[in-house]
């Protein structure tokens, strides 16, 4: 069978015909097929978007820059959650900042301290009512 290598490989610019067999022939047309039939697909379901794209569509929704006022907002709302959580018990900061920070369960907890998983539960509530109490003073 003989193919042009111009269809299969798209870096080759003239014409070249070579003889192969059966068997490699269908192999490059099957390769052929799935290759037209993927971009097919891609188009279809409109997936046919990249990040190489330079019509700016993927960098904005990728690079979100939020303006300064919020920037100076979220910095002044973590430095008050910090400072809330520096006034609580040392113990219920631990806990606290294991459950919500390093996403530790509570079963966890109980388990790295060795205690009861109500006793961590307890602390957590105790400690989140304190810091909402804290945060009301500080606002």
């Amino acid at each position: 069978m003989k193919i042009n290598l111009r269809d299969f490989y798209p870096f080759y610019e003239m014409d070249e015909v070579i003889e192969v067999s059966d068997e490699v022939y269908e192999m490059l047309r099957n390769w052929k097929r799935e290759d037209a039939a993927y971009y097919r697909r891609l188009f279809r379901q409109k997936a046919h978007y990249s990040l190489d794209r330079l019509d700016g569509m993927e960098s904005n929704s990728l690079c979100f820059n939020p303006p300064p006022y919020e920037i100076i907002s979220d910095r002044l709302a973590k430095r008050h959650l910090y400072t809330a959580i520096a006034s609580l018990p040392g113990k219920q900061a631990k806990r606290l900042y294991a459950y919500f920070f390093l996403d530790m369960s509570v079963y966890e907890i109980a388990a790295a301290e060795n205690i009861c998983h109500q006793t961590v539960s307890r602390a957590i509530t105790r400690a989140l009512i304190t810091l909402k109490k804290n945060l009301k003073n500080l606002l």
